[in-house]
């Protein structure tokens, strides 16, 4: 047995936490640039709080999913401004575009240099500015993650930036700022979290340690999501799936993924859909191939027993067999109301330049067996009917 484990230097979990964050953000710098998603009025709070803590900052606010443009343009903002600490606030894509611009804002060269898959791939050879994230829905896990998904426009393409460098120096997770989320909202970030508690846990790098985590993790998201979705103001039920959504972020990070983000990245980037409802589309229907793929060409397999474990923890019943959690997913995804991926545009046309890419993708060599092109298709078209 040998693996490692790797995350935020410091995690700070639990409601009320938030108001712990001007103190922290001070011992790390004194001017922050403070990158938020498109609701400015959410980080009033903390922006009030600085001023009280007399933390200079400079606002970057993200209107969707982190773009290489958006990403240049906070570098050179935080550059201007003389930054030396970044906040970020917000959902997935905040923080995933926090960590990007604090590595760029100190490492020479353009942005191309480091990028996988579309760039040169070259790892970063200065610390990035400190981070500190602060999440502010549950579902990507993001805090804790040593990569940031970025959409290049030109390329139709979703790439990461990657290095052990960039992960966050303070993780803030406080469940009491996802009160506010819509269901929808809800529905489609849980199911990210999920999947990403789901694929680590099958995935050809699991280990010890993160099969703990996702097994955590699993039992409080089983209980929890329908409840948060339907009743927002539950904090027990939000409490839950923040803890979900850190624990697949910590899973994610230090294992890997597997088919459906093999799928969902170059999804990502040739249609305008959502993450986590791209992901959570797909998962049945990539569960169903993966466990049968396993049964005909891998039957003693660890990985099988792994799927009856899940389901018995989805399901709540130790009698369960493997195929018991697709099932459970899929009427899941029926409540939460995750339309197919046609309702994005996609049509039986995309299935071959998307499995093209999807097979090429990074979270894809985590499977917890490899696929066949047909397999692939199979998932993508199920996915696309529903």
């Amino acid at each position: 047995m040998r693996f490692e484990f790797a995350t935020a230097t410091r995690i700070v979990f639990g409601p009320g936490t938030v108001r712990e964050a001007p103190g922290i953000i001070s011992a790390l710098g004194h001017s922050a640039l403070v990158v938020t998603g498109s609701s400015l009025h959410r980080a009033q709070p903390l922006l009030r709080q600085l001023d009280l803590a007399a933390v200079r900052f400079t606002l970057c606010p993200i209107a969707g999913e982190p773009t290489t443009t958006e990403v240049r343009t906070g570098a050179a903002q935080a550059r201007a401004a003389g930054c030396d600490c970044v906040v970020a606030l917000g959902g997935g894509s905040a923080i995933d575009a926090a960590k990007a611009i604090a590595a760029l804002a100190t490492n020479p060269g353009d942005l191309l240099d480091y990028l996988e898959v579309i760039g040169l791939g070259h790892p970063l050879t200065h610390p990035p500015l400190p981070i500190v994230a602060i999440p502010t829905t549950a579902g990507t896990g993001a805090e804790v993650t040593r990569n940031a998904v970025l959409a290049s426009p030109e390329h139709r393409v979703k790439a990461s930036l990657r290095s052990p460098l960039m992960l966050p120096r303070v993780a803030i997770v406080d469940p009491e700022l996802t009160l506010a989320l819509p269901p929808a909202l809800t529905a489609s970030t849980g199911m990210d979290a999920l999947t990403q508690l789901i694929e680590p846990f099958l995935c050809a790098r699991a280990n010890p340690l993160v099969d703990a985590l996702c097994v955590a993790g699993l039992r409080r998201a089983a209980r929890s999501l329908r409840r948060a979705c339907t009743h927002g103001d539950d904090l027990a039920a939000r409490t839950d799936m923040a803890f979900a959504s850190l624990c697949g972020g910590l899973a994610l990070a230090n294992a890997g993924l597997g088919a459906v983000h093999g799928f969902a990245a170059p999804i990502g980037g040739m249609f305008p859909a959502p993450h986590g409802a791209v992901c959570a589309a797909l998962l049945p229907h990539a569960m169903t191939v993966n466990l049968r793929a396993l049964q005909q060409r891998s039957p003693n397999s660890e990985t099988l027993h792994r799927f009856t474990e899940i389901a018995r923890l989805l399901t709540d019943s130790p009698a369960a067999t493997a195929t018991d959690s697709i099932p459970w997913i899929q009427a899941l995804c029926r409540d939460l109301q995750i339309p197919p991926l046609h309702a994005y545009g996609l049509t039986a046309t995309d299935i071959p330049a998307v499995v093209e890419k999807a097979a090429q993708a990074s979270s894809m060599k985590a499977n917890p067996i490899a696929l066949t092109p047909a397999e692939l298709g199979e998932i993508l078209a199920h996915a696309i009917n529903g």
